[in-house]
């Protein structure tokens, strides 16, 4: 009997201590592309995963069954309730026929190996057609206008490209410009000037280390054919990426740790006015605390941390102000209204936090 007890009691406490664990789930385990052409290029899938448990969820490693499958994920921690994406790509050149490959996710979740799966059948490469450029840039033709780089490390660089091709019976002349304070992009053309029937490609590499913002970074270059630099929508092309915090060789026993009030309420206000209120924000970790970025929603909604810099057991203020009025004009109608604000820190396992900022109209 007594035997029996001690077992249950461990069988007990290792379920509650399993329960304290991260877990990750899916939406899908498996994604079938279907029929794709070899000629079309990569193709791509998200798996969506979701941190059930009740600690930060981090993945270590993201592997594919082979060469042609490149998965990219999120490398930040995962809070609990919160989701992460796996993206996975396959490149079909080479290789017509059925396909099915593995990726297997390696993580500190209580199921810490988990495997994705995608398959489909690639259809041998045609002759290819004109029409593959798409996107027309006055007389010049790309096969496409938006380059995504998906999550990158700070400090880290990646290149993607985009073909053009002159489809014209005329010489064109190609210039790319970018803004001189975007100096973390830089592109490089394998033709500026383009013979009837020639192709080429742009490149374009992001230095993630000299890019000076993290989170979500938007810019815009443009493509000047032959001497017209016109700041247009038709000439532009779309940069957008992700500049994540490296935690890889991070001690954690030294980390900085952030505690914050994670709701900040305004109070109640007339309509036409604007109202104020502030919040606490704290670095009960070793080293600084650094305040990456503040990634406000909307209009309505300002807030801004006194001090980016939080050395140990130091706290700053967090200063938020609300409007009643929209951009245009016009008064928001009586009611509750939220906004979450995002903060990007240096804390390892809180580098992305959530601010709620709540106020009234009466």
């Amino acid at each position: 009997m007594k035997k029996s007890f001690i077992l249950s009691s461990l069988l007990l406490i290792a379920v509650a201590a399993m329960a304290q664990q991260p877990v990750i789930t899916f939406q899908k385990t498996e994604h079938d592309f279907g029929k794709i052409n070899e000629g079309d290029g990569r193709v791509s899938t998200i798996f969506e995963f979701k941190n059930e448990g009740m600690e930060p969820l981090v993945l270590s490693n993201v592997r594919a069954s082979c060469g042609c499958t490149t998965p990219t994920w999120t490398r930040t921690p995962v809070e609990p309730g919160e989701t992460g994406t796996i993206t996975v790509t396959y490149n079909p050149n080479g290789r017509p026929g059925r396909f099915q490959k593995t990726v297997t996710i390696t993580s500190n979740a209580s199921n810490p190996t988990v495997k994705v799966y995608i398959k489909g059948e690639v259809l041998p490469k045609q002759a290819q057609p004109k029409n593959e450029y798409t996107v027309k840039m006055g007389e010049l033709s790309l096969k496409d206008k938006t380059l995504d780089y998906g999550t990158i490390l700070k400090g880290a660089n990646l290149t993607r490209s985009i073909e053009y091709a002159n489809q014209t019976e005329q010489d064109i002349k190609v210039e790319v410009l970018v803004n001189d304070k975007d100096n973390f992009l830089i592109p490089v053309l394998s033709l500026e000037n383009i013979k009837p029937g020639e192709a080429g490609t742009l490149n374009v590499n992001f230095d993630a280390a000299v890019c000076k913002e993290y989170g979500p970074v938007n810019r815009k270059i443009y493509i000047a054919v032959n001497g017209e630099r016109k700041l247009t929508d038709e000439f532009k092309i779309d940069v957008k990426a992700n500049v994540a915090e490296d935690f890889t060789n991070v001690d954690l026993a030294t980390a900085p740790i952030v505690e914050a009030d994670y709701q900040i309420d305004l109070g109640t206000v007339k309509s036409g006015q604007k109202i104020s209120g502030k919040g606490s924000l704290k670095n009960v970790g070793v080293n600084p605390l650094y305040i990456r970025r503040v990634i406000l929603p909307d209009d309505l909604v300002n807030l801004s941390v006194k001090n980016s810099t939080v050395k140990s057991g130091k706290t700053t203020t967090m200063n938020a102000t609300a409007s009643t009025i929209q951009k245009d004009g016009t008064p928001l109608v009586a009611g509750v209204y939220r906004r979450v604000v995002r903060i990007l820190t240096n804390d390892p396992k809180k580098s992305n936090i959530n601010i709620t900022v709540s106020w009234t109209i009466e």
